[in-house]
């Protein structure tokens, strides 16, 4: 994950565009035109809990296969990290036990690609919100910045990556469904366009009041996100966030941005493109003493 003398310019280039003419960096081509993204609906009532969904997304994606001995326990917060994109977590609510799937959210107006200099966290036309590790200069502005703490990077690999669910966008390219959605025994996970997505789930609360709780998580959170969940309890008795603003984390930061002289956004990139120089300047000096 480095990034050479070239492209360190190209980003300060970019970046310096960006601040002058008040265009975001993190957000995909044409995501002002408000495209239909995909997304997935996560049911917590139709959940058995039985982590199929873990370990198919392990095998689709290379991950570790998961513990068998790992299994959600309420009163315990299994999260995703480095070795794994998703994970089932059990609660003690006051309808009895309940399950809930964490992952990536894959937010409307993603807050890690809003931060990201270099456009390597990306929103894509389709909705998914992958990381391209060719353009990551490892700021790890995107795991700071993500109100949901969902990317993790990989500390202790000679060479890290910032590793979350990128809602097996390759699979989607190809027709496919993500592996979580089309393994789940239980249809607990639905995957589809988020209009259509949002029209069953307020459908499912109008026509069963007593087994739903009257929101769509993710319908408004943090500006939308393409990940939503039903419930048939308050999402905090499911461990959510529940005080997350409705308009989009990125939205907060467009006048300051534009507003502040160009050096204080620019000074990380500097600082980082000095070091790389002065690291190849050096490594060149030395095989010239040899």
């Amino acid at each position: 994950m480095s990034i050479d003398r070239r492209d360190f310019f190209k980003v300060l280039g970019v970046t310096g565009v960006t601040l002058a003419t008040g265009k975001r960096l993190g957000a995909a081509p044409g995501m002002e035109s408000r495209q239909e993204f995909y997304g997935m609906l996560y049911d917590s009532t139709r959940c058995a809990g039985c982590q199929g969904c873990e370990f198919a997304c392990a095998e689709a994606n290379g991950l570790p296969t998961p513990d068998l001995q790992d299994l959600p326990v309420a009163g315990i917060e299994r999260k995703a990290n480095e070795t794994r994109r998703t994970v089932i977590n059990a609660y003690s609510t006051s309808k009895g036990e309940m399950y809930l799937k964490r992952q990536c959210m894959h937010c409307n107006d993603p807050a890690c690609a809003a931060a990201c200099l270099t456009r390597a966290m990306y929103k894509t036309h389709d909705g998914s919100v992958i990381w391209r590790g060719d353009k990551c200069m490892g700021c790890r502005y995107c795991m700071v910045s993500c109100p949901f703490d969902v990317p993790k990077f990989e500390y202790f690999s000679a060479n890290p990556k910032i590793e979350k669910c990128d809602m097996c966008y390759e699979r989607i390219k190809e027709g496919k469904m993500p592996a979580c959605a089309e393994n789940c025994p239980t249809e607990a996970i639905i995957f589809g366009k988020r209009r259509e997505l949002l029209a069953i789930a307020r459908k499912r609360i109008h026509d069963n009041p007593g087994t739903y709780y009257d929101h769509i998580y993710g319908e408004h959170e943090a500006g939308g996100t393409g990940l939503l969940y039903l419930s048939a309890v308050p999402f905090e008795e499911l461990g959510l966030k529940t005080t997350l603003q409705k308009s989009s984390y990125p939205a907060l930061t467009k006048g300051f941005l534009y507003a502040v002289p160009s050096i204080f956004v620019l000074w990380p990139a500097l600082l980082l493109g000095l070091q790389q120089a002065t690291k190849d300047n050096n490594h060149n000096e030395e095989e010239d003493h040899e």
